[in-house]
């Protein structure tokens, strides 16, 4: 059973921009915190963004100022906003539902995991 749902991926150029969504059911939606996941080949998984029911947000340090990640709890769905995209973002996307954090220092990944979707910056 899918129950979560990864879209908007795909290729841009340096500088460019891309928004990844993320619909999940209901009850998956309603846990407490969500965020987004990106592995590279050869590296990896690392935590890229995470938010709270409430609202919070957390970025690692190699997207801040550049990503934004929200939430619609009336759609049930996650977004990454990613803007001034480079090269280094190349990578497979997963959203996640259920992570334990401390900052974006993951202390255990959450149980539903979206298909992912990958995302190709050129240079």
């Amino acid at each position: 059973q899918v129950q979560l749902v990864e879209s908007g991926g795909g290729l841009v150029q340096a500088g460019g921009s891309l928004r990844l969504s993320c619909a999940a059911s209901r009850i998956i939606f309603s846990i407490n915190n969500m965020g987004w996941y990106r592995q590279a080949p050869g590296k990896e998984r690392e935590l890229v963004a995470v938010i709270s029911s409430g609202g919070r947000t957390n970025y690692a340090d190699s997207v801040k100022g550049r990503f934004t990640i929200s939430r619609d709890n009336a759609k049930n769905t996650m977004y990454l906003q990613m803007n001034s995209l480079k090269p280094e973002d190349t990578a497979v996307y997963y959203c996640n539902a259920g992570l334990v954090v401390l900052g974006t220092r993951t202390i255990s990944e959450g149980a539903y995991w979206g298909q992912g979707t990958q995302v190709t910056v050129s240079s």
